[in-house]
């Protein structure tokens, strides 16, 4: 992989295994003199950003991933001193815009919001795609994480998940629960919580996150696991209910409801996570630079409390750690893909 490692005097502010935990990131900025001596001293006569940067995002307007992607896009242009265009390419399970990125050059002025569904779910389900997610991109920075909420309709009968779980059990496949789709990171992570509580509910996918809340708020589908972000909103409005988060701790955006975990399916943990992704062959300069500014926007409290009052959890990465986040998920999708028999002609 084409990524910069931090030099030996910068490593004790490292988070685990490379993760930046959130008391690091100012030291990290503190001691990281030396990566931007690296890549002023490579590159005197190659300043970039010289033009605005093109940033892919996955999705269309409007849906918690292309607010984060935005929120940091303004960011990390008013750093940078050149624009960040947000370029929003949905469709195709985000297929779409991981190819125009995986084939533009490798200079730094086209990058993505790389996703979990990208990265580590559609190739799970898909033996050809026109992107490699290990061998077209170059990791840059963790950006953020998102639990699920588990969300019902307030007329629902089941009030707990595990009022759900015996309610699935009693009447196997009868139950339906919605998604934004097939192959999300969605659908995947209510198959894996389906595996582990051992139930039996209909998949029923949705061509996005608002028609599918739609039809959960007007009570056509019962049950959904959707990003804390999407559905906070309607969960302190009263027109969802929300039986459990999808993460081991519960979050501070809705403290008052407990993890999945504590409440009927042991060691149930899941998350969406996003991060900033260059095409294969990036300049190291150019990643490091990246990897530095990615840290100090989250280091900025605004955003950071911004997002967390959402329902998101900003945290920054080494490009290493990131590259070994993307392989870890994409063998864990896969091992859940081959024990569920999901298949992608179902969608």
């Amino acid at each position: 992989m084409n990524s910069f490692d931090p030099p030996p005097q910068s490593s004790p502010t490292w988070g685990e295994e490379g993760r930046f935990s959130p008391g690091c990131i100012a030291a990290w900025l503190a001691l990281s003199c030396l990566p931007v001596a690296f890549f002023s001293s490579a590159h005197a006569a190659e300043k970039y950003p010289v033009r605005p940067v093109r940033f892919v995002i996955p999705f269309p307007p409007g849906g918690g991933n292309d607010i984060l992607g935005r929120a940091f896009a303004e960011r990390l242009g008013e750093r940078l001193g050149q624009q960040w265009v947000v370029d929003n390419r949905g469709g195709a399970s985000t297929i779409i815009a991981a190819e125009i990125v995986a084939r533009a050059p490798a200079d730094g002025y086209t990058l993505l919001l790389g996703t979990n569904t990208t990265l580590a779910v559609i190739p799970s389900l898909r033996e050809k795609l026109p992107f490699d997610p290990i061998q077209d991109y170059d990791p840059i920075s963790l950006m953020s994480s998102s639990p699920y909420l588990l969300v019902v309709n307030p007329g629902f009968q089941a009030k707990t998940v595990q009022e759900l779980i015996a309610l699935a059990k009693a009447k196997p496949g009868e139950l339906n629960y919605a998604s934004p789709g097939f192959g999300t990171s969605n659908h995947l992570s209510f198959e894996l919580f389906k595996s582990m509580a051992g139930i039996n509910i209909t998949h029923v996918p949705y061509k996005g996150t608002g028609p599918a809340l739609t039809d959960l708020m007007g009570g056509q589908v019962p049950v959904m696991l959707a990003s804390t972000a999407a559905v906070r909103p309607l969960v302190l409005s009263g027109k969802l209910r929300a039986l459990g988060i999808s993460t081991a701790k519960r979050s501070p955006a809705m403290p008052e409801v407990a993890p999945i975990a504590e409440s009927g399916v042991p060691g149930f943990d899941s998350a969406s996570w996003v991060g900033l992704i260059s095409p294969r062959g990036t300049p190291p300069a150019i990643i490091a630079q990246l990897n530095f500014e990615v840290a100090a926007v989250i280091k900025g409290s605004d955003l950071r409390e911004r997002l967390a009052s959402q329902g998101f959890v900003p945290e920054a990465s080494t490009p290493q750690y990131f590259a070994r986040h993307i392989r870890a998920e994409l063998e864990r999708f896969r091992k859940l893909v081959k024990s569920a028999g999901i298949k992608m002609d179902q969608g």
